[in-house]
């Protein structure tokens, strides 16, 4: 493998004439994946927001605390991210998606941003540190799990990569909830359990409407090695598991329930609406995008229900 990635690095130099133009600060935030990083915000805040409304505790007494949480996170989350970008730099030019980071286009030196990531998890760390050690642990499990188990291991050798990416993907709500509470509620398990179980029919959407560039990575993602149907029906089982989960969170109201099974079943009407059509790509791409919409929509709701 290290033979692999040296000459891929060598193959990179080559296409400078290739690379976009982008300043300094536009490599680093696609190095960090400032997407996921900001998306991973809301939900952190989400946790602690009802952390404090489940606890009858008061916002501003804990400012700093938040503060010290959205930080650490964030700086865990992007040099998790950077060191995924430094381990798929040998994978990332064959899909379009990926193949203009500045590690593939060789416009920074890939060992500089595997020490960017190793910075960016220290310093977030020490912030983390600052709330509870509940709250450090588990950012901690998200980092062993993205970057080891999912990054390093699962992608590259089992479909159920996805199920495992789930559990990073899942923990910043809990991380948020854990830095005011480290006596997780039910409640919080819940929110941990919604972003778990969204990001399989999340990311097995994207890896139909990714398909041939996932296949030509080599990387097995569920449609390349199992084909469209079977693909499709996970994709509305898991959506399904979503179902109960608001009833949990009832003492957000009669509101957040109503509103939130609205939005779990306008995903699975979605689904059933040419599930069997010709055009699968499409259907991929429906379904990819009402889930980035619905997991902002739902966390933010979950914010105003409580403050209504």
């Amino acid at each position: 493998m290290a033979d692999a990635r040296t000459a891929d690095d060598t193959t990179i130099k080559h296409r400078s004439h290739n690379i976009p133009e982008t300043t300094a600060w536009k490599d680093f935030l696609s190095l960090i994946k400032i997407g996921i990083v900001n998306s991973n915000a809301i939900t952190t805040f989400t946790g602690i927001w009802l952390a404090l409304y489940f606890n009858n505790d008061k916002f501003l007494s804990h400012l700093d605390t938040v503060i010290f949480t959205l930080v650490g996170s964030s700086l865990i989350i992007a040099g998790s991210c950077a060191i995924n970008n430094f381990y798929d730099r040998d994978i990332d030019h064959v899909m379009e998606r990926t193949k203009t980071r500045p590690t593939v286009t060789g416009k920074v030196n890939p060992f500089q941003v595997l020490w960017m990531g190793i910075v960016l998890l220290t310093i977030g760390f020490v912030f983390m540190l600052m709330t509870t050690y509940t709250a450090t642990l588990i950012s901690l499990t998200g980092v062993i799990t993205y970057v080891f188990l999912y990054t390093m291991w699962s992608k590259r050798l089992y479909t159920i990569n996805t199920v495992i990416g789930s559990v990073s993907g899942a923990v910043p709500p809990l991380i948020g909830w854990a830095a005011i509470d480290a006596n997780l509620s039910v409640a919080a398990w819940v929110l941990f359990l919604i972003m778990f179980i969204w990001q399989p029919p999340h990311f097995l959407a994207l890896a139909m409407r990714r398909c041939e560039e996932y296949r030509e990575a080599n990387i097995p993602m569920l449609p390349v090695v199992h084909g469209f149907a079977i693909t499709k029906r996970q994709i509305m089982i898991w959506i399904l598991c979503l179902l109960p989960l608001p009833f949990y969170l009832y003492e957000l109201g009669i509101g957040f329930i109503i509103f939130a099974t609205a939005l779990n079943l306008g995903w699975i009407a979605l689904g059933i609406k040419s599930f069997n059509a010709e055009d699968e790509f499409k259907w991929a791409t429906k379904m990819f995008v009402y889930s980035i919409n619905y997991l902002t929509i739902l966390f933010v709701s979950m914010v105003i229900f409580t403050i209504i």
